[in-house]
């Protein structure tokens, strides 16, 4: 049993629709998600939407009163852009009184018990009056968002020291601009897609910046950006599937992360060129990727303090020119232009691995191997696991993610003696929750909670008393296990 470090954060999270409710309470206005859902309702498979989801709007002392049950340091959650600025657009004096009282609320709640916030400014719900006009494929949104940023630094930034600027843009920008799985359900594969990927990076680098200029020498917090980083291993020893695994990473990872995190910044050399090819075989008069300035260059390279990531999952990659993409989990889209077939990767399960719903595959040493590849292609960042989950179909004896967390908290563990800078980790998540196109089918809670009770009611699973002995412990003993009266006791 090797001791984490003592400055090591331990955490656990959540996001703003997937528990608050009160989708109109006082002056909030829509999101994209409460739109999408109330007017195809079942594209969710259980036909369900945010609503109320755990009421946490109300509830948010239970909440809080959880994450200090669990030990750790730090909670990270995230505001909602529509319930701060109701207009979508940032107007002095406009913004929500009642939106602010309310994060103030959890914010003064967690530090009084000796909790950090740890702050996600955008995790997805986008105000629908700024997708009306066009949302991240707008370029304005870049300011759009700053204007937010600021003002949530403003209200906040005495309280809160740990910043995420925007959570999975690899995931929003493709499955919300390229297919219509996601909100706001846009099917724009080949070019969409792209313009979000310019305009986040370029709309984190300015609230980054904001920051660095206006605030970071009186509040003396940190700013970063989490991204979904799923790794990858070649189907075969061939170099077909080995190339299948560099492109993938480069698309995937590379796609964001270099212009911020490389020492030469801009977009992957091999993505450029793929997409530029591509672009041309199918008649267009220019790259679908649209190019940074020599001066947007800049602007992005090194804007940050650290890196989130968000990690699930390891994959098996391979090529094949002859099927088309939607054998990828169901997830992808055969159209041509899109992304997948500027990628041209397949991907499919490990069959030896244990497998949970949603097509997670118990893995950690592709954690191991991940952080690696980031130690050894981006100098080295500081990094926080801001997500790491298993989901299941509930139930309190949770040993498939008892067992999930253990083994991925000690490949964070092992990271460390390879050399990886680590700042943190945050389990996901704090209690089931509205899982975006999963509804409530898939539980990633640590707390299960009965939505057939009035009162919502949260209740700690295994997997809880495993994490709350590792943060008490510092520690992963493998051979743990909580006792079996546990239920009988406050966690």
């Amino acid at each position: 049993m090797q001791q984490f470090p003592p400055e090591f954060l331990f955490g656990i999270s959540s996001s703003a629709y997937q528990i608050e409710g009160a989708w109109d309470v006082d002056d909030k206005s829509p999101s994209i998600w409460d739109v999408s859902t109330h007017a195809d309702p079942c594209w969710i498979p259980d036909c369900s939407n945010g609503d109320v989801a755990t009421n946490s709007y109300r509830l948010y002392e239970r909440d809080i009163e959880m994450v200090g049950e669990l030990g750790v340091d730090f909670y990270r959650f995230s505001l909602s852009w529509p319930r701060l600025i109701p207009e979508g657009l940032f107007r002095k004096g406009k913004h929500s009184v009642q939106g602010v009282a309310y994060y103030r609320k959890v914010i003064e709640s967690l530090r009084n018990r000796g909790i950090e916030p740890l702050v996600t400014m955008f995790h997805w719900d986008l105000p629908q009056r700024l997708q009306d006009l066009g949302g991240w494929m707008n370029p304005l949104v870049v300011d759009w968002y700053a204007d937010y940023a600021k003002l949530v630094f403003e209200v906040f930034g005495d309280q809160v020291k740990y910043w995420i600027t925007i959570n999975e843009p690899y995931i929003f920008c493709w499955f919300s601009y390229g297919t219509k799985i996601l909100a706001p359900r846009l099917d724009s594969a080949g070019v969409g897609v792209y313009l979000c990927v310019k305009h986040v990076l370029l709309a984190h680098a300015k609230a980054y910046h904001i920051y660095n200029e206006e605030f970071r020498a009186s509040q003396n917090g940190i700013v970063g950006i989490s991204n979904a980083l799923y790794w990858y291993e070649a189907a075969t020893d061939s170099d077909e599937d080995k190339q299948a695994v560099a492109d993938m990473l480069e698309f995937e990872c590379g796609l964001y992360l270099n212009p911020i995190f490389s020492e030469e910044g801009d977009f992957p050399d091999l993505v450029k060129r793929r997409v530029a090819e591509k672009s041309a075989e199918q008649g267009f008069p220019r790259s679908r990727l649209p190019q940074f300035t020599a001066e947007q260059v800049n602007y992005l390279r090194g804007s940050f303090d650290f890196l989130g990531i968000n990690h699930y999952s390891t994959y098996l990659a391979y090529r094949n020119y002859s099927e088309d993409y939607t054998n990828n989990f169901g997830y992808s889209y055969s159209g041509i232009p899109s992304l997948p077939d500027d990628i041209s990767v397949h991907l499919k399960l490990h069959p030896d691995r244990p497998t949970s719903i949603s097509s997670v595959q118990y893995a950690p040493e592709g954690l191991e191997a991940l952080l690696a590849y980031i130690r050894e292609k981006y100098n080295n960042p500081p990094v926080f696991i801001t997500e790491n989950g298993w989901p299941d179909r509930g139930g309190l004896e949770d040993d498939d993610r008892s067992a999930y967390i253990k083994g991925y908290v000690q490949a964070v563990r092992n990271a460390i003696d390879e050399g990886s800078n680590m700042l943190g980790y945050s389990a996901w998540s704090l209690m089931d929750s509205f899982e975006w196109n999963s509804g409530y089918t898939a539980k990633y809670g640590l707390y299960e909670v009965d939505f057939e009770s009035e009162e919502l009611t949260r209740t700690p699973r295994k997997s809880a008393f495993v994490y709350r002995e590792i943060t008490r412990s510092r520690a992963v003993d493998p051979a743990y296990e909580p006792p079996a009266d546990r239920h009988a006791h406050d966690l």
